[in-house]
């Protein structure tokens, strides 16, 4: 195998690299980008509520879902002890939690049932309870590509419109995608020992299969559908900010 690094995207492990690469940079700007879009579509944007819930979901998906998972067996490869990893979650789900109690009692009480659904999917989800009930690309398209932009459109407008669930379906569609580009990769720079065979073209020309070959197209389209994504949030944010 020529690729050894967990993901595209991890550093080195061993002191803040650990960290950094822990919080999964370009999945993080992705789905944080649906809170920003979620918010920008509502009739009018507070920069208050959208930082709220901004940081809400960045304690709540970059921060505590991310140890969660790294607590499950350690899949990055950081050198983070487990209870530090504990630690971590537990802080940052309670912080995304007592952030989302605030915005139910000071913008809208219809916030509280999303709290609750939040902070349960994203143990849920992430530990695999439930016999990995609610581990699957379903949960995933749900939990973290509708679940955060209807949940900052609430809590900008106060209630929740058809344009609000469209949107949650784009959300939850490219989501989709996501995880259907990202369990390759994983798999191959993951589990699978070696890589072996050829592929023969209709000319004529045989090309050896690698490691690249199973993982370069995936995350090139994960590169840029990152870009693509954040820079919809950014452009959306910016827009009615001005």
């Amino acid at each position: 195998m020529s690729e050894s690094r967990p993901a595209f995207y991890a550093l080195e492990p061993g002191g803040w690299r650990d960290y950094l690469t822990l919080l999964h940079p370009p999945y993080t700007l992705w789905h944080l980008s649906y809170v920003a879009i979620g918010a920008a579509l509502a009739p009018e944007l507070t920069v208050e509520r959208l930082v709220v819930a901004l940081a809400a979901f960045f304690l709540a998906v970059g921060i505590g879902a991310h140890a969660l998972d790294e607590l499950h067996g350690h899949p990055l490869q950081t050198r983070i002890s487990d209870r530090m990893l504990v630690a971590l979650s537990a802080l940052s789900i309670g912080g995304a939690v007592a952030l989302g109690v605030y915005a139910s009692i000071a913008y809208t009480v219809w916030l509280a049932p999303m709290v609750v659904a939040g902070g349960f999917i994203v143990v849920a989800y992430n530990l695999e309870l439930f016999g990995g009930a609610f581990h699957s690309d379903v949960w995933f398209a749900l939990a973290w590509g509708s679940f955060p932009l209807l949940a900052a459109y609430l809590a900008v407008a106060e209630r929740i419109t058809a344009e609000a669930l469209l949107a949650a379906v784009f959300a939850g569609f490219l989501s989709l995608a996501q995880r259907h580009l990202s369990t390759q990769v994983r798999t191959v720079r993951r589990r699978v020992a070696s890589v072996s065979g050829t592929l023969e073209l209709t000319g004529g020309e045989r090309r050896e299969i690698t490691a690249a070959t199973l993982t370069s197209a995936p995350e090139a389209a994960l590169r840029a559908m990152t870009v693509a994504v954040v820079s919809l949030a950014v452009s959306l944010v910016v827009l009615r900010l001005t």
